[in-house]
């Protein structure tokens, strides 16, 4: 095991490497709770525990905390487009901190406020980040770690692959996590053999069977190749990655001129996204609960041929690491 390994480890109280990312919106609390159970980290995304899967905040949380006794930490999406949102993303912080919480994970914007909060309650913060000038912004807030997102990740993909990340970021003296195109366990000692602290995973966790999302959104995973994963601005106005479909294929990958145009404006990018936000959670809600044919995968969709419990995916994922 390596030290930033060790160091993760105690940073998160866990015993195995391994996050089970958060995703919108695949995040239901059965999912969180299994693979924190099996010795992972569950991380809450609180848009999919509230709306998705209409839970209280905090009766979420204490639903999630009576199904397994092991850390769980949450997403905290930072992006301050709407105020209504960030003081209702900060009000949910304190109600994890309150219930226990101590590992966050920050994304789409400056984690300063984050980083304070927490750090005041004994907690640890780590970023998302895709480039070196977010996680160099990262460091600056004081986060602890960092969530490297490359090129093989579902949703916002990077554009860089987990080598050329590692190389540019293993110069800041903190953990590194490697999320993207990981599915089994050659993969996920590979990434540890690199250097990364742990890995991240969504997608192999999609198709388990502690998670919520429909049998067509499993199958599809299943069924999917790396060539089959797409990159669409028509969800957020920026890159996710889907999984190629003819819902899809039939919706473009591109906004139209017009909302291109809007999105370059200084005063209008934030309404569009605001509305690309609002339009997204409605049908990713339906493609996860539903037959919808509109999938965020990544890459690691080449090596998924079944649906497993957490348990078994990690047992297996970490069989020669654990030996």
């Amino acid at each position: 095991m390596n030290e930033t390994s060790k160091k993760f480890l105690a940073d998160t109280g866990i015993e195995l490497p391994i996050i089970c990312g958060p995703m919108y919106p695949c995040s239901n609390p059965e999912l969180i709770a299994a693979t924190s159970e099996a010795g992972a980290i569950g991380i809450i995304q609180p848009i999919s525990l509230t709306y998705v899967y209409a839970y209280e905040f905090r009766a979420g949380v204490r639903y999630i905390r009576r199904l397994t006794d092991k850390p769980i930490g949450m997403n905290a999406l930072i992006e301050k487009s709407s105020k209504k949102y960030h003081l209702r993303m900060m009000q949910w912080i304190d109600i994890a901190l309150e219930e226990g919480v101590r590992f966050f994970i920050t994304s789409l914007g400056n984690p300063i406020s984050v980083v304070e909060k927490v750090h005041a309650c004994g907690g640890i913060v780590y970023h998302d980040v895709t480039e070196y000038k977010w996680a160099e912004k990262g460091i600056a807030a004081g986060v602890d770690g960092l969530i490297v997102v490359n090129n093989r990740a579902g949703g916002h993909a990077g554009s860089k692959s987990a080598q050329k990340l590692f190389t540019e970021l293993s110069t800041f003296n903190i953990p590194l996590v490697s999320a993207g195109g990981i599915s089994d366990a050659a993969d996920f000692d590979s990434m540890l053999a690199m250097g990364y602290a742990a890995v991240q995973m969504g997608t192999r966790f999609i198709a388990s069977t502690e998670c919520r999302a429909s049998n067509a959104y499993k199958k599809a995973i299943i069924n999917a190749q790396a060539t089959d994963i797409v990159l669409s601005e028509r969800v957020t106005g920026v890159p996710v990655s889907l999984i190629q479909t003819d819902f899809v294929r039939q919706s473009g990958l591109k906004p139209n001129v017009f909302s291109r145009w809007l999105l370059t404006k200084k005063h209008s990018k934030y309404l569009m996204r605001t509305f690309y936000a609002l339009r997204s959670i409605w049908q990713l809600k339906k493609a996860a609960l539903s037959e919808h044919a509109y999938w965020q995968a990544g890459k690691s969709v080449d090596k998924i041929s079944s649906i497993e419990t957490s348990a078994d995916i990690i047992s297996e994922l970490t069989r020669e690491w654990k030996a």
